[in-house]
């Protein structure tokens, strides 16, 4: 693969911003970016992002590479793929693709960054339903290499291994996966929300504060999971017996855990002011600083990561 046309529309929100910087940095010179975002103050927000995110000599690629769009049709009809990074609504990304699949080429690719919202919802008025698969990345994804593949059951699976390929050919040091079926959350997102919701119930019951629990996380399985999730870091605590042997060692407290775990109910418990109320005052305002220190850490774990060969390759 070499010259690439890619569309991102919703460019304006972090999803969008963040896949921009990406692709501007790692595509070949002479591929080109169009956004399109609804926002009138868009063209300052990309490039002052994009200004600051990437290496001054990828500088010239914002004016040369980068096109802003208002029209849809203007902005996928020379597109190979068409990534959708907007609002998390059925109602916009349903009226979306069908509107898209009209103007643009008909070997394009269709992607979706939805947190949650499966292609099969989403193609509902498409006429195509086969061209839609989910890609899901974690946020940011210019630094984040996790990449969630989600086709619907209609799409083609040439499209799913077309998408696959892509990833593996055209960004270094990314880590597709292909979820078999749909599930709400994904993979990763189902993870993630299933440890903050046994947080929130241990905060609720007063065993422990917010800042106790992420210094729990962030002194243990953190830096653990940087270089091995937790089947391999719990085969690895049973030593030579693996997984199996940590279980029969241990299951015994892991069930009392499990039937213990905490019930949470979004919308439906006290729980929300005193979660959200108590990350405020320890945490305060998140701003520009804060998501800026952040990257950068994320960037120097997986560079040390990388530097020991324990897992992927450099993504940076």
């Amino acid at each position: 693969m070499s010259k690439q046309n890619i569309t991102i529309i919703g460019a304006g929100g972090t999803i969008g911003l963040s896949l921009s910087a990406l692709f501007l940095r790692e595509l070949p010179p002479t591929s080109h970016l169009t956004v399109l975002d609804p926002k009138p103050e868009i063209a300052d927000v990309i490039t002052t992002y994009l200004a600051r995110v990437l290496p001054a000599s990828y500088h010239s690629r914002i004016s040369d590479n980068l096109t802003i769009s208002t029209a849809i049709a203007d902005a996928v009809n020379k597109a190979d793929i068409v990534y959708e990074a907007g609002p998390e609504s059925l109602e916009f990304k349903s009226t979306l693709w069908p509107e898209v699949e009209r103007h643009a080429p008909r070997n394009c690719l269709f992607w979706s960054a939805t947190t949650g919202i499966p292609a099969s919802k989403q193609n509902s008025g498409m006429y195509d339903k086969r061209r839609l698969i989910v890609v899901h990345c974690f946020n940011p994804p210019h630094i984040l290499p996790l990449i969630e593949l989600v086709p619907s059951p209609e799409t083609d699976p040439e499209a799913v291994k077309r998408t696959l390929s892509w990833w593996c050919e055209m960004i270094p040091g990314r880590d597709p996966i292909v979820i078999k079926k749909e599930i709400p959350g994904f993979v990763a997102g189902r993870l993630a929300w299933a440890l903050l919701r046994e947080a929130i119930s241990l905060v609720d019951n007063g065993v422990v504060d917010v800042t106790d629990v992420d210094k729990a996380i962030e002194g243990s399985m953190g830096i653990r999971w940087a270089y091995q999730g937790p089947f391999k870091s719990f085969h690895a605590g049973g030593g030579a017996a693996g997984f199996e042997g940590l279980m029969k060692n241990v299951g015994g407290t892991v069930q009392k855990v499990w039937d213990d775990l905490g019930e949470v109910r979004f919308g439906k418990g006290q729980w929300e002011q005193k979660v959200y109320s108590r990350c405020e005052e320890n945490y305060g305002l998140v701003d520009q600083k804060w998501m800026e220190r952040r990257d950068e850490v994320n960037a120097r774990i997986l560079k040390a990561v990388n530097a020991e060969g324990i897992g992927r390759e450099d993504a940076l």
